[in-house]
């Protein structure tokens, strides 16, 4: 499956957000950058629509066509476009297996998807953009627990939660127990200013 490969802090800085969650992401980026100005140019609205739509797919690690796929979901729900895309998106296997804890990143939960770690509902899932849904357990196979790179992170992202996954410390598992709602989604982005973009 094709991924974004491109220096992830630099995408940070030029983002101005620190989508990957890495201390250091934003390290470099001015003070002037981190209060949204640069270079003192003022962006265009189409600059800040375009912004807003690169955020959402570097949070999500997703090219082009995968994220259009899940706009066009969003259209045909009777909910709001934008929200229903994010709920679609913030409920794909690599990403509940990162809110989990598995993975510290979205890259990492991927890799761990693909590498056949995870089971869900007991069966083994390796397909990142498998749809969760509400009810689903999400856990590590049994011989994936001895890892001890996986039980590290899951052991120390104790305090990492979203209050639509239930964490079963024992069984090395999650529990999506609900849809998410918008605002609890952890993410800094303003999905309207997209939807706007492709309405154009």
């Amino acid at each position: 499956m094709a991924t974004r490969r491109e220096p992830r802090f630099k995408l940070c800085r030029r983002l101005g957000v620190n989508v990957y969650n890495h201390p250091k992401a934003l390290k470099r980026l001015s003070a002037q950058a981190q209060k949204g100005g640069r270079m003192g140019k003022k962006t265009s609205e189409y600059g800040l629509q375009l912004m807003e739509k690169q955020k959402i797919k570097a949070y999500y690690g997703m090219l082009e066509r995968q994220f259009v796929r899940y706009y066009e979901r969003g259209q045909k729900s009777s909910e709001a476009t934008g929200a229903a895309m994010l709920k679609g998106l913030e409920c794909r296997l690599d990403n509940i297996v990162y809110r989990i804890g598995f993975g510290r990143s979205i890259r990492q939960s991927r890799q761990i998807v693909n590498h056949g770690h995870i089971l869900v509902n007991g069966k083994g899932v390796d397909i990142p953009s498998y749809a969760c849904k509400p009810g689903d357990v999400i856990s590590l196979r049994e011989k994936s627990r001895a890892n001890e790179a996986m039980k590290s992170n899951f052991q120390d992202l104790r305090s990492f939660s979203v209050p639509y996954v239930e964490k079963n410390f024992d069984q090395f598992s999650g529990t999506l127990t609900r849809e998410p709602q918008r605002e609890e989604i952890p993410i800094d982005v303003n999905e309207i200013l997209v939807v706007e973009l492709f309405s154009k």
